[in-house]
Formats: structure tokens, C-alpha cells, sequence
């Protein structure tokens, strides 16, 4: 009997028996299609895997040691998360969008052995890395060159995959702290493996399912809700490295199996193309990481003949609760977010900490085994975030109904969700009130029709200044993820606040809130 919880060893357990099968199919990008079988999965893991064994790195205390990988998406990217798994190191994902200001805080807060970046960036970034004390940095582009690849070609491609345990570390997931520092939320092999296992069984995932991804690859979407999912089910992908509605609609025949941010199921709804005949092979459509608009789950149902089934995540718990998939478990309701999954407890509680009744609005706690063993070097952020009873405070505000369905009615700070993407206002307010000419900032988000939330910001001059909103968000780009970036920006005398001198951004809400005709 193997005893080793390694979270890539079950995945591998989970390979068809005909290794010469396809694995992954690209849908787009260079050389297009390729074809990926079981077993260029499984000696490419072990090459990747015997390289960053080579390399000797050494452990930090109790931890293994950290990857950090700043890649765009491509299969190459998927083989280098499941070699790091596969070695026992910690995989530790970063958004591709991500400037020097953040790269530079990321590397420095969880000091790294090796990273993996694209060669386009390759002279910043190795400057960043080399000056935090990490030892390796690697190339890896979405063209199958690189310096990682060259030198994993060199290895074996037998690998006997590390011993762990299920309380051992796999990954980090930097998640924006709303005081503007981030926090690397531990997530260990075995809170990914449970929730994948719960997901396999709750989503009905049967054989001959294809699963059709389109889903950066640096967050918990795309990285373990799809990826696990068709893994662990010995299940075909077809791989787009960005989102197309025309090439995914074309491709969708193929498919019985989708996941997407609201966003996406938006832009499908535009494509002319897009309909009945598109997913006649369909099975299952899934929606997370940003609130679904009733009138996309309704227009989606009509035009399709499917059921969009919502479900409710984060980084520090994977997937807390769904919408049913089987008819007899319940109906999948818009607006909702579905019961907690099997083996998570939900609870909504007031602000003394006493249960809710059904129905009434409070904050969400949960507690089970997908829920992340804390802030990485934070141990006074993670007790804080806690309950003296264990349960975890996830700071969104909802409710339970009697009938059990979960809904989110909000988030307990000011988190911004554009385009599936969280965003907090603190982080942006501190880059805009250190820059010349600015007094004070605040960043809200307002109604989007295709992002969710579109982030707005309102600077209040120094006295004498007049600085320009072009120059401001200009100054931004150089330094912040794209999407962080204000899609507007106004200069006020004042901002509104209360009695007790806190900037009142629900009233900067409602002023804008129709500025971008949602």
C-alpha cells in the first residue's frame, strides 16, 4: 500500500491505462494543434522534476523549498506545477500582469529558491530574484523554448515522486491583503487533494468527459478547480492559452465540460455563433470567482438549453459550496451559490460572533479539510482570521436560506471583482497618494457590463497641484497589474466622509455607479 499523500501521486494514480492516449490537445497558440499523451505528461513531469532535484535546494525549516512562476500559459506551464508537486517543492503561482513593485514584494516575502519567469522579462526579474538571495532563475515561454526546458532535457525521465504527507505544503496563493500587503495563503497536498476528490464526485465527472480550459493558470480556478478536475479523472483537455469566443465556440462540440468567469459566459453570449448547436456535447457549465448577473444565467439558459451551475471559492479554501449538479439533489438557482459542498461546514454569523437565523445576512465562517493552513510568516494575520472555535472568516457577507442555498450579498471590505480578478482598493490608493501632486485617493468599484466591477478612483489634490488623471494612470501601468489600473480617474476637491472622518465610498459608488452604462 502507497501511503505517500503527494497530491501529484493520486493524480497520477488517476492516468488511463493507454498512456499513448491524448492528454491535453491545444486549441490555439503556436504550432497549433499539439497533442500531449499520458505519457509525455509523465516522462516530462519526471524530467522537470529530476532538474530541480539537481539543483540541491536547501529546505527553510520546517518548508520545503518555494518555486515561483511569473509564465504565460501554455501545457509547459501545467508540466512545470505538477513537476514541482511531483519533487515535493511549493508551487507558487503569480499573476502574469504583475509589475516590478509586486514581483519585488512577492519574492522578497517568501524568499524563493528558484523562479521561473518568461524570457521576455527575464533581466528584470532575475535582477529581483538574484538580489532577494534565490539561487536559479529559468526561462519558460508559451513557444516550448526556454531555459528550463533545455536543461530538464538533460534528465531522466524516471522519477519517483517525493514522499509527503497531507499536512505538507504544495502551494502558495498571494491574495491581496486589504491594508495593501499581501498575504501567501499555505495550501497543503491535503487540502487541494480533498477538495478534488469532493469536486470529482459532486460534479459528476464520468468517462469520456473533455474538458474544454481557457482559465489563466496562476489562480485556483484554473490552476486546481479545472486542471485537478480533468486530471484526476483521466479526462482529455483542450488547452486555450486565452479566451477566443469564436475559436471556443468553435471547439466546443468537442467538449462536455466548461468552467469560466462571468465575463466569459458574457462575451460567448455575443458571439453570433454561440448556441444550441455549439453545445449539443455539453454536459456541464460551471461559473465562479465573481458574483453572475441573473440576466446572464437567464439569457445563457434560453439560448442554450443550459444551466449555468454557480459555485463559491477562494484562495484560502478552494471551493466551499455549489449549486447542485444532479436534478435530484435540487435545482440550480441564479443569484445563488448552492449548498456547502460534502465535508465543509457553513456558517453565517453576526458581529458578536452568534449564528444567524436562516435568511438573515451576516458574516460567512467555514471549517473542513480544503480550508488552507494559514498566512505564510503571518501567525498573528492568521489567528486573527480564525475564530477561537476554528473556524475560518472568509470576510464576505451572505446568508443561508431555509432551504439551505447559500448567497453572497457582499464582502466585508472594499474588494473589487473585475473580470474574475480581485482587487483591493488599498494597494492602489497607496501607489496613488505616494505620487507627486496627490493628497488622498479612493478606489472604488462600480457596475461593469462585461468586467463585473470596473475600478474607478478619485484623487484629492495637494494644495497648489493639479495633477492629471492620463498622467496619474500612466505612472500606474509601469507599476501595477493592468487590471488593477482604473479604468477612470477624476480629481475632487474633497472626498465625502462621515462623522467620524471614514471616506464614505458608498456615496463615490452611487455617484458613479452608471459610468459605464451597466
Amino acid at each position: 500500500m502507497n501511503d505517500n499523500q503527494n497530491l501529484f501521486t493520486a493524480l497520477r494514480a488517476a492516468f488511463p491505462a493507454e498512456l499513448d492516449t491524448v492528454a491535453i490537445e491545444t486549441g490555439d497558440g503556436p504550432g497549433a494543434p499539439l497533442c500531449y499523451t499520458w505519457r509525455d505528461l509523465e516522462r516530462a513531469t519526471a524530467m522537470i522534476a529530476n532538474l530541480l532535484d539537481s539543483l540541491e535546494l536547501p529546505r527553510d525549516g520546517e518548508h520545503p523549498p518555494r518555486v515561483a512562476v511569473q509564465t504565460e500559459k501554455s501545457v509547459e506551464a501545467l508540466l512545470l506545477y505538477l513537476a514541482v508537486l511531483r519533487a515535493g517543492y511549493v508551487y507558487l503561482p503569480l499573476n502574469t500582469a504583475y509589475q516590478q513593485a509586486e514581483i519585488e514584494y512577492f519574492v522578497g516575502n517568501a524568499e524563493p529558491a528558484v523562479v521561473v519567469c518568461s524570457g521576455k522579462n527575464f533581466g528584470w526579474v532575475s535582477k529581483i530574484a538574484f538580489k532577494a538571495g534565490t539561487k536559479h532563475v529559468f526561462t519558460l515561454n508559451d513557444d516550448r523554448t526556454g531555459s528550463l526546458l533545455e536543461r530538464a532535457a538533460l534528465q531522466s525521465d524516471r522519477h519517483v515522486p517525493a514522499q509527503r504527507s497531507a499536512s505538507d505544503l504544495a502551494a502558495i496563493l498571494y491574495t491581496s491583503g486589504t491594508t495593501g500587503r499581501s498575504k501567501g495563503a499555505m495550501l497543503t497536498h491535503g487540502n487541494l487533494l480533498s477538495n478534488a476528490l469532493t469536486l470529482k464526485d459532486y460534479w459528476g465527472w464520468t468517462d469520456g468527459d473533455v474538458l474544454l480550459h481557457v482559465l489563466p493558470i496562476f489562480h485556483v480556478h484554473g490552476l486546481f478547480v479545472a486542471s485537478h478536475g480533468a486530471l484526476l479523472n483521466g479526462s482529455k483537455m483542450l488547452w486555450f492559452s486565452r479566451f477566443d469566443p469564436k475559436a471556443v465556440t468553435a471547439r466546443l462540440p468537442e467538449a462536455t465540460v466548461f468552467m469560466g468567469v462571468p465575463t466569459l459566459y458574457v462575451r460567448l453570449l455575443a458571439e453570433p455563433g454561440f448556441g444550441h448547436e455549439a453545445c449539443r456535447h455539453m454536459r456541464l457549465f460551471i461559473a465562479g470567482s465573481a458574483p453572475l448577473l441573473i440576466e446572464t444565467f437567464n439569457e445563457f439558459r434560453a439560448r442554450t438549453g443550459h444551466t449555468i451551475l454557480e459555485r463559491y471559492g477562494m484562495s484560502e479554501t478552494v471551493m466551499l459550496s455549489s449549486n447542485p449538479y444532479r436534478a435530484e439533489d435540487g435545482e440550480r438557482r441564479g443569484g445563488t451559490v448552492g449548498f456547502p459542498l460534502p465535508g465543509v461546514q457553513l456558517r453565517v454569523s453576526d458581529k458578536q460572533g452568534r449564528p444567524c437565523p436562516a435568511g438573515e445576512i451576516g458574516g460567512i465562517e467555514v471549517k473542513g479539510p480544503n480550508v488552507f493552513a494559514g498566512y505564510w510568516r503571518m501567525p498573528e494575520k492568521t489567528k486573527e482570521e480564525f475564530t477561537a472555535d476554528g473556524w475560518f472568516r472568509t470576510g464576505d457577507v451572505g446568508k443561508v436560506g431555509a432551504d439551505g442555498y447559500v448567497t453572497i450579498v457582499g464582502r466585508s471590505k472594499d474588494l473589487i471583482i473585475t473580470g474574475g480578478y480581485n482587487v483591493y482598493p488599498a494597494e492602489i490608493e497607496g501607489y496613488l497618494n505616494e505620487m507627486d501632486g496627490v493628497a488622498e485617493s479612493a478606489v472604488i468599484g462600480v457596475p461593469h457590463p462585461d468586467f463585473g466591477e470596473g475600478v474607478v478612483a478619485v484623487v484629492v489634490p495637494k494644495p497648489g497641484a493639479a495633477p492629471e488623471p492620463a498622467a496619474l494612470i500612466g505612472a500606474l501601468k509601469g507599476r501595477i497589474a493592468n487590471f488593477k489600473v482604473p479604468k477612470h480617474l477624476f480629481v475632487e476637491a474633497t472626498l465625502p466622509r462621515n462623522t467620524m472622518g471614514k471616506v464614505q465610498k458608498n456615496l463615490l459608488r452611487e455617484q458613479h455607479k452608471g459610468l459605464f452604462g451597466a
